[in-house]
């Protein structure tokens, strides 16, 4: 009977070294074909076919036989282990097939991915195939579907079906609200539980508000302090609740603060231009921060684009003869858009040429499609997850502020975004002296020569740690560049008081071109950067005087409405 049952398993071993032989064959054939290789359209040129390192695929090959032997074998004494967080609760471990069947998806999900970066191309065709394949792979993860996810299978029996019902309900929910529940948004409501920090709108026009905020302390530093946020987000990312707003703790550091709150486009600015944000936006806050605190010179800080868009207004002040800005921060800023990350798979002469196409010329781009992107730069921790949680298991996400911020899009004007999209990631015309020109003026970064705080985060896949420090090399003056830990988010706001996270400073003054250059002789600090960053701006901010006792100044600039105001309350 042993000698039988022995005789089973080696036929059935062999049967699975014949198919395992088959597969690899025919999955490099399809890897080959797949979208590649054929005409798009007719008239559209075939794009070559894909060929590959025959040593990086050989390597892998030799490794798939052995990974999936190693699979076969646990698969028949049902000790199957998967190292994977969405196969991790005891339903897939209870359940052989569902084990052994997660741990083929890992090994053939790897394996994918190994031929994505075995493909003979240059860097970024190879980044796009990867990119495409890594997509793929995270949707077709058997944990995706009710049918392969043993842990909402279970859940269906233990709840008598409850959790589908529940399931289907936050499904027809979130088709209706037109994008999946990231937490429990009817939780939240901005100026109630965030965007919280007291003050009122003082000016407002067809692009933006200006909120000016109450004092905190009895006095203040004499030149205030404007902040301009990304404007393809809204501005409570920097004030979510006081423990974490950045917005407060500069208030309460001793800084009059300002910030821009941009309106969320409709179809009234769908014309609107990069050159209309930075004249009526950017440089119409900065001289309306200075005519309300008569100040000869404020400081700014900008975040993501808001930083881009602060660069670029810096530079047609410079070339019109003017600095009203002593120091500026930028936060996970690109300028010097050399190092783009992931976003460059999306960009090519192309791509840009039918967005102008498309929008050039007015339009808007739906915030609903620019928060999607960003998600499926992520695709299993910020759209999976959330398809399997609410819609296989039946759970309603925990309520969670910045991931609510998240989910609250903004449209932005077609010629705007298309500009912006030539300007920088195709063309990086922003350090190139006199190339680019914004509202009649060619920009020369090398004019800006006040000193500046740059931060960068470590794992930021948006604006890469090289992205931001990249600045360094373009702008002349004075620089202090601060690393932190995490990502785009994350990094950014990470308060003191939390005691999370360090960042790297280094203290010689030297910025060398590559960025693992500064980082090998950078020092870890322990905590938050905000203290660094508040010590730097405290010697860029003057001396100090009286705090207001009203917003605004005079009939001109009197306060229009409580802060947050309604330009950040509008929904895309």
């Amino acid at each position: 009977m042993m000698d039988q049952s022995n005789q089973f398993w080696a036929q059935m071993g062999e049967t699975f070294q014949q198919n395992l032989a088959q597969s690899w064959s025919q999955a490099i054939q399809s890897f080959q074909k797949t979208g590649l290789g054929a005409p798009q359209a007719e008239g559209v040129p075939a794009m070559p076919s894909l060929k590959f390192h025959e040593d990086k695929l050989q390597s892998l090959q030799i490794q798939y036989f052995k990974d999936a032997c190693e699979v076969w074998n646990q698969g028949i004494h049902h000790s199957v282990q998967v190292k994977d967080r969405r196969f991790s609760s005891e339903a897939w471990s209870a359940n052989p097939l569902a084990a052994f069947n997660a741990a083929t998806y890992l090994l053939n999900a790897r394996t994918l991915m190994g031929l994505a970066d075995a493909v003979d191309a240059d860097s970024k065709t190879r980044t796009r195939i990867r990119f495409a394949v890594e997509q793929w792979v995270a949707a077709a993860a058997p944990s995706n579907f009710l049918a392969f996810n043993a842990e909402a299978q279970k859940k269906a029996v233990d709840t008598q079906g409850e959790s589908i019902a529940k399931g289907v309900q936050n499904l027809m929910h979130d088709m209706q609200q037109g994008h999946v529940s990231m937490t429990d948004e009817r939780l939240f409501e901005v100026g109630k539980n965030v965007a919280t920090t007291e003050g009122a709108v003082v000016f407002e026009n067809e692009f933006f508000q200006l909120i000016e905020y109450k004092p905190l302390t009895p006095k203040v530093y004499e030149k205030p302090f404007l902040l301009i946020p990304p404007c393809i987000n809204k501005f409570y990312i920097l004030d979510l609740q006081p423990e974490n707003s950045l917005i407060r703790y500069a208030v309460s550091q001793g800084h009059r603060t300002f910030v821009v709150s941009w309106r969320n486009p409709d179809e009234s600015l769908q014309d609107k231009t990069w050159d209309d944000y930075i004249e009526q936006a950017a440089i119409q806050a900065i001289h309306t921060v200075q005519d309300i605190t008569a100040a000869p010179k404020i400081n700014a800080l900008g975040f993501c684009v808001g930083g881009t868009i602060l660069s670029t207004a810096l530079a047609v002040l410079a070339a019109r003869g003017e600095k009203p800005v002593a120091s500026a921060t930028f936060l996970t800023t690109l300028i010097n858009f050399t190092d783009t990350g992931i976003l460059d798979v999306f960009i090519d002469e192309n791509f840009v040429k039918f967005r102008e196409m498309q929008m050039g010329q007015g339009g808007l781009l739906k915030g609903q499609d620019l928060a999607s992107t960003f998600s499926f730069l992520r695709p299993n921790d910020l759209v999976w997850n959330y398809v399997v949680g609410n819609y296989l298991k039946g759970e309603t996400p925990p309520p969670f502020d910045l991931l609510y911020w998240n989910s609250d899009s903004t449209n932005l004007p077609g010629p705007f975004y298309a500009w912006y999209l030539r300007n920088t990631y195709l063309e990086n015309n922003l350090v190139k002296p006199g190339k680019a020109k914004v509202c009649g003026q060619a920009i020369d970064l090398r004019k800006l020569d006040l000193p500046v705080y740059v931060y960068g985060s470590r794992e930021d896949h948006i604006v890469p740690i090289g992205g931001a420090y990249a600045s360094t090399q373009v702008l002349p003056g004075k620089k202090r560049f601060v690393m932190g830990a995490s990502g785009h988010i994350a990094g950014v706001i990470n308060p003191p008081a939390s005691k999370k996270r360090s960042h790297w400073l280094r203290e010689d003054g030297k910025f060398p071109t590559d960025v693992n250059d500064w980082i090998a002789n950078a020092k870890e600090v322990p905590g938050s950067w905000w203290t660094d960053w508040a010590s730097w701006l405290k010697t860029q901010a003057g001396k100090q005087i009286a705090a207001p006792k009203a917003y605004g100044k005079g009939a001109k600039f009197k306060a229009i409405e409580a802060a947050p105001g309604r330009y950040v309350k509008a929904k895309a």
